[in-house]
């Protein structure tokens, strides 16, 4: 692993070491022009001292004899990818915790918790994420049981694939002093046995409990973390991320690393609406960078829970729980009394979204806090835009609502979204196709670490609408299928354009910023169920050269 200071040494190296123009040859480049539309380009020349495109084109070079040529031997270079959901320090602290993801039972993640406990003696708290009971056998919620058996001198907390669920031994829930007389607290839930024991499974607002208890991590470890997250970001061709929903520390931090010129790719965050100090971030007016590393303009604000644990708000009962429709996790009242402030303060307002009673419920409030000139200019998001009633969908593109979406979490959802819906609420579910033909762009994401952080899977699926076994045969939903050329703005043009910056970033234009990947194999010369294999051989951002395979 590269660590963030020989990264950013690697800047300065190359920065002193290239010619002030530098261009490629004999490439398959691709970006886009000012209206979206795909461009196609056999040479690209960036002026590595400004880090910005100076022309592209087919016959470009003998415009420019002094440029430092070089030949591109048939690769493909496409614009740096941005992925418009994520959580950088979740991802770069995944990395350093038990895996769970892809686990086929309880039994297997109970091992896998085993047998890092082993290696981690050192550990005080035994923490890990990505288990999903839909891909079990039985279906069900695991419970303290297993746990108990392998770590009970320790606390284990593992959070869900989705982030809205944790899953607890005995130790931890004594620590929190989660007991059969705890109540469940606003928009959380405890689960319980027959008997009306916790069961060790604690669904979004009840998370809490251990939360407040964990350690929390010290500046160095918070940094070794960032540090192992950027590194795996650029090694998958993403050089800027949209972190949505970062505390007060991670936003002060952050700037510290932008003026020691240590962040390594474009972060745009949104400062979470559950800091106790918001409106101080807000008094403080948009925090801008010249040279887009760092931009905080937004804030992520919090409907409703996940699909997977149920806590996505519904306007009608599960089809699977009869009698029940989800979780609001903020307050309605203080939800719109957060969404007034951030608006009023010139900020852009990104509300997660799931459930078809969320989404409505958040249109409604953008409908009524917001002036026509404040949607229009103000960008507003809903971040995920998952299940959304069928009337709902034309009031995003006539608030000026940006639907940010996530392709894959409808490959993820499909073994389970049908038994929590039903057939006829699909009709609104991952509806990206629909999303598109009505005008309104969608910022791509994968929302990591709750997935993997690899774009080329959000490509696949978006084109596919197929898992990475290419199920099923014909694609789940497949009428809200997008074209390549669509799913590649996602994650480029358009999610910059979910962050005020598609003048500067995303269509690889002269004038932009020079941030681009370049591919062994073209994206568009393969088969459509391949894309998710493309590997990233070189990441460039500004001008210079962040990762070579």
């Amino acid at each position: 692993m590269r660590s963030l200071s020989i990264i950013t040494a690697a800047l300065l190296i190359s920065a002193s070491a290239l010619a002030q123009q530098v261009g490629w040859n004999n490439i398959h480049g691709y970006g886009f022009d000012s209206q979206g539309q795909l461009v196609q380009f056999q040479q690209l020349l960036v002026d590595t001292e400004t880090g910005k495109v100076l022309a592209r084109g087919n016959a470009i070079q003998s415009d420019y004899p002094d440029a430092n040529w070089q030949d591109g031997q048939g690769k493909t270079i496409i614009p740096g990818l941005i992925d418009g959901h994520g959580h950088i320090l979740g991802l770069g602290q995944n990395l350093m915790r038990v895996e769970l993801r892809g686990s086929q039972s309880e039994q297997e993640a109970v091992e896998r918790v085993a047998e890092f406990a082993a290696k981690h003696p050192e550990q005080q708290w035994i923490q890990g994420r990505g288990w999903n009971q839909v891909l079990w056998d039985n279906n069900e919620f695991p419970s303290t049981a297993l746990l108990d058996e392998v770590v009970s001198d320790r606390p284990v907390w593992l959070s869900r694939i989705d982030g809205h669920a944790g899953w607890a031994n005995s130790k931890a829930l004594e620590l929190a002093g989660i007991t059969k007389d705890s109540l469940d607290p606003p928009g959380g839930r405890i689960l319980r046995d027959e008997q009306g024991n916790p069961t060790g499974v604690l669904l979004n607002n009840a998370r809490q409990y251990i939360s407040a208890i964990l350690p929390e991590p010290n500046e160095a470890e918070t940094i070794q973390a960032l540090e192992a997250a950027f590194t795996e970001l650029l090694s998958l061709g993403i050089t800027s991320v949209h972190d949505a929903g970062i505390d007060s520390e991670l936003a002060r931090l952050y700037q510290r690393l932008r003026a020691e010129n240590a962040i390594p790719l474009r972060i745009y965050a949104m400062l979470s609406a559950r800091n106790p100090d918001l409106q101080s971030w807000l008094d403080q007016g948009i925090i801008d960078d010249e040279h887009d590393l760092l931009l905080i303009r937004a804030v992520k604000l919090y409907g409703d829970g996940a699909l997977g644990s149920r806590g996505a708000a519904l306007l009608s009962d599960y089809s699977d729980q009869p009698e029940h429709r989800g979780l609001l996790v903020t307050e309605p009242d203080r939800l719109t009394a957060q969404m007034q402030a951030t608006i009023e303060a010139g900020f852009q307002a990104n509300v997660h979204a799931i459930g078809d009673r969320a989404n409505r419920m958040v249109l409604d409030r953008f409908e009524q806090l917001a002036s026509p000139e404040q949607l229009q200019q103000g960008r507003h998001r809903m971040e995920h835009a998952q299940i959304v009633s069928p009337d709902d969908i034309p009031r995003f593109k006539a608030l000026h609502v940006v639907p940010s979406m996530q392709a894959v979490h409808a490959t993820s959802d499909k073994n389970m979204a049908g038994d929590r819906l039903g057939m006829a609420r699909l009709r609104g579910a991952y509806a990206w196709r629909t999303f598109v033909d009505q005008g309104s762009p969608i910022v791509g994401g994968s929302d990591f670490p709750v997935e993997l952080a690899n774009p080329f899977h959000g490509l696949h699926a978006s084109v596919t609408r197929q898992d990475q076994q290419n199920q099923p045969v014909g694609g789940w939903l497949p009428e809200q299928r997008l074209s390549l050329t669509e799913a590649l703005r996602s994650f480029t043009r358009d999610a910059a354009y979910g962050a005020f910056q598609e003048e500067r970033l995303g269509s690889l234009a002269p004038g932009m910023w020079a941030d681009f990947i370049v591919l062994e194999q073209n994206p568009f010369a393969i088969e459509a169920e391949q894309l998710w294999q493309l590997e990233v051989l070189q990441t460039w951002l500004a001008g210079q050269q962040v990762f070579s395979r």
